[in-house]
């Protein structure tokens, strides 16, 4: 089924925005909710990779700002601004500039964005969206009380070769995160056998898991004619259901604020 974010994505109810991005002056970027799908894990064999339920989750965990025009880059190795060169290939549309050198593309983010207190923004490249010859950036930026804007910026990562972005074509992937949220975490390492429900469950599921690998050699198999497990993909244990388990986000697109009356 194509994916649709307009139908996929619309809120339900009237909770207060959590990520605000405001008009400048340059236009509405055409921010979108990102798409669970990826062109590889689609061209796998039987589209198998689809079936990772963290990659599709982690797919659509934000929103995309697309490119607004297509473009050219290509690196000659300098740490120069002007020793990366950058090409329009259609007309209209704002571009990417050289402006740090070593090699670094940088896209302007063209809007305002504001979270509420303690929450900042994760920028970078969209997740599991590999692209050849370059590598996206990634920032973690503090949009509760910055009043600038940021840019994303891509690290071209071999001279000489030439490397297109197309107008649409995802150039910065921007989620709300807790800012202390990983400091407030206190990591331990344990054994085990100190938690006896979960090795017992864990042991339940290794032993499902080498069963079921072993029929796989059997045409006959019921593993055979299921092709792969989906406890995870369903939320299961050996023993349990998951009390809190998606199998698909809704990340809602942004809406037009109503005017004050």
């Amino acid at each position: 089924m194509p994916w649709d974010a307009a139908t996929a994505s619309m809120p339900n109810d009237a909770s207060p925005p959590g990520l605000i991005a405001y008009d400048i002056g340059h236009g509405w970027p055409g921010i979108r909710p990102a798409s669970p799908r990826r062109a590889w894990m689609d061209a796998t064999p039987d589209g198998f990779a689809n079936r990772c339920l963290p990659l599709s989750i982690a797919n659509a965990h934000g929103w995309e700002i697309p490119c607004e025009a297509d473009v050219e880059v290509e690196w000659n190795g300098g740490a120069r601004a002007e020793d990366l060169r950058v090409r329009r290939l259609s007309e209209g549309g704002a571009l990417p500039v050289s402006h740090f050198g070593s090699g670094v593309l940088t896209f302007h983010v063209n809007v305002l964005f504001r979270t509420p207190p303690g929450i900042s923004l994760w920028v970078g490249g969209s997740p599991n969206e590999p692209k050849d010859g370059i590598a996206p950036l990634t920032g973690i930026v503090e949009t509760d009380w910055a009043p600038m804007t940021f840019t994303m910026n891509w690290k071209l990562t071999r001279p000489g070769l030439p490397v297109r972005f197309a107008r649409g074509e995802a150039f910065c992937f921007v989620f709300p995160i807790g800012r202390r949220s990983v400091m407030d975490v206190a990591p331990e390492l344990r054994r085990i056998a100190e938690d006896p429900d979960t090795q017992r469950a864990h042991a339940a599921w290794a032993e499902g898991r080498a069963r079921f690998n072993a029929a796989l050699t059997d045409p006959g198999s019921e593993a055979r004619a299921a092709g792969w497990q989906r406890e995870y993909h369903h939320g299961r244990t050996p023993e349990a259901e998951a009390g809190d388990h998606l199998t698909r986000l809704r990340v809602r697109p942004f809406r037009q604020a109503e005017p004050p009356a």
